[in-house]
């Protein structure tokens, strides 16, 4: 255990942990010996680690696609939080285009589509990362450009490959003062990790963006007016451990669903 997650661990005489409905990752079943294994649900253990040492109690809840169940994990929920994954499914948003199956998860889709826009509704603070950001812009009417490495960057920057950091920081974000991502994480910009090949477009109905990398591809997107509704498009759930505003950002989300 980290020194940050032992300084954060609440006493029983601080009271509940605010309840994190968390959404599943896929894993295909694979072959076994002469039998294929059912697939699983999962969540990688440090995004399930970050939530635990921000305070907050950690619920990875099951992939489905039927509404009343999904109805009934939110009002359960104090917040929600949707980690990364595969691509989110341009059809979505009306782009027909031919695009590859194997980059997608229409599992994943199904059910976090509505979950995004259920949340939203019932105003539970809601945290994403990656993927899961990219889910929150098209649930609400947004789009996506499926190519980073194509579109072209700010005149006179570095330009960066954002596909495959995840331990390392590789490029910083630039921050709109003001920002529930300013005041989350106490910056005006810093440093993060990137492992993305899309990216937010089009926004969605009454999102901002609140962050650029350095070299002009968007960061960050939050719904001013909400509780708390913030998307990055790093992966603080690998940089937390080492404090600074990764980890603020966290325990600004877990803050918000205790209030």
């Amino acid at each position: 255990m980290t020194d940050t997650q032992t300084e954060q661990r609440p006493s029983a005489r601080e009271g509940r942990r605010p309840v994190i409905l968390v959404a599943a990752r896929f894993e295909e079943g694979h072959a076994h010996k002469t039998e294929v294994l059912a697939p699983n649900e999962c969540g990688a253990r440090v995004f399930f680690d970050a939530i635990l040492a921000a305070g907050g109690l950690p619920v990875q809840m099951s992939l489905t696609d039927d509404e009343v169940v999904i109805d009934q994990y939110v009002t359960l929920a104090d917040g929600v939080a949707i980690p990364g994954g595969p691509d989110v499914d341009p059809k979505l948003w009306g782009d027909d285009a031919p695009y590859d199956e194997s980059l997608l998860c229409h599992v994943r889709d199904a059910c976090e589509l509505p979950l995004v826009r259920k949340a939203i509704a019932a105003d539970k603070p809601l945290f994403t990362t990656c993927r899961g950001t990219q889910m929150l812009n098209v649930a609400l009417g947004g789009s996506l450009d499926m190519d980073v490495p194509s579109i072209p960057r700010r005149e006179g920057s570095t330009h960066h490959d954002h596909a495959d950091l995840l331990t390392r920081k590789i490029h910083t974000v630039e921050i709109e003062p003001g920002s529930l991502l300013a005041r989350a994480s106490g910056s005006a910009g810093y440093a993060v990790n990137s492992a993305h090949h899309c990216c937010v477009k089009d926004l969605g109905e009454g999102l901002v963006l609140s962050a650029q990398s350095d070299d002009g591809i968007p960061e960050c997107i939050e719904m001013p007016g909400k509780r708390f509704v913030l998307g990055v498009q790093w992966h603080p759930e690998y940089t937390w451990q080492e404090g600074g505003e990764d980890f603020r950002l966290w325990k600004a989300f877990v803050d918000a669903c205790a209030e």
